[in-house]
C-alpha cells in the first residue's frame, strides 16, 4: 500500500522548462517531485505527491487537517502495540 503525503514546494528547478522539479519538504525530510500534472505550482504551494509526482494542489489548511489526522492514527496505533499473530488456520496466516 502506498500512503500520499501532502509537503511544501520550496524549490522549483527549471533547468528543463518541458520537466520542472518540485522540491518538496515533508517535516524534516525534503524530496523531489515532478511538476508534469501542476506545472501552475509555486513555491510556498502544498502539494500530494504519489510516486515522484505532484498530483494535486492543496490549501494550507487541508494539508494541516490531512498531518493532523495522520499524527491521530499515528498515535492510535502506537497505543494499540504491536499486531497479534493470525490464528492458525486462519485464512490470514
Amino acid at each position: 500500500m502506498c500512503l500520499a503525503t501532502p509537503g511544501r514546494i520550496v524549490g522549483i528547478s527549471a533547468t528543463d522548462p518541458r520537466y520542472p522539479v518540485a522540491e518538496v519538504e515533508f517535516g524534516a525530510v525534503r524530496k523531489n517531485a515532478q511538476l508534469l500534472y501542476i506545472p501552475e505550482a509555486r513555491v510556498g504551494d502544498y502539494v500530494i505527491v504519489q510516486a515522484g509526482f505532484a498530483i494535486r494542489r492543496m490549501s494550507a489548511a487541508e494539508a494541516e487537517e490531512c498531518l493532523r489526522a495522520a499524527r491521530e492514527l499515528d498515535e492510535l496505533g502506537r497505543r494499540a502495540g504491536p499486531p497479534r499473530p493470525a490464528p492458525p488456520g486462519s485464512a490470514a496466516a
